[in-house]
């Protein structure tokens, strides 16, 4: 089986308390999804939704993993009680990549916009 390109954008990513689960993996680059999504927080991680009429460019890498690592990384993201994973566009790329999108209620929970951690000045 080949690998998959996953977009990250949050404990994940390069310098955040759970980018060792990617450790042996292949870090492709940043990125940006296209504009229809928008961060919230939970209190302790951030959380994808898809917002096709407020939505923004959100921040994130891109990353090669094998099917091992996906399947870890189901479990760390709770599939498919707290997060569902799902294709989405990427600014750039002709193929879609995968990423985490979160099923709970964002209502009561922070809107970040489109990074995380948010940039200092935000």
């Amino acid at each position: 089986m080949g690998k998959i390109t996953l977009f990250v954008y949050g404990t994940l990513k390069r310098g955040c308390r759970q980018n060792q689960l990617l450790a042996d993996q292949q870090f492709l680059g940043e990125a940006r999804t296209l504009p229809y999504c928008r961060l919230f927080y939970s209190g302790s991680y951030p959380c994808l939704v898809e917002d096709r009429l407020q939505g923004l460019a959100v921040h994130g890498e891109l990353w090669r993993v094998d099917h091992t690592t996906l399947a870890q990384l189901d479990r760390y993201e709770d599939v498919p009680r707290t997060f569902v994973r799902q294709e989405i566009e990427i600014a750039g790329r002709s193929e879609p990549a995968l990423a985490y999108f979160y099923q709970g209620e964002v209502s009561v929970l922070e809107d970040l916009g489109d990074r995380w951690p948010r940039v200092s000045g935000q």
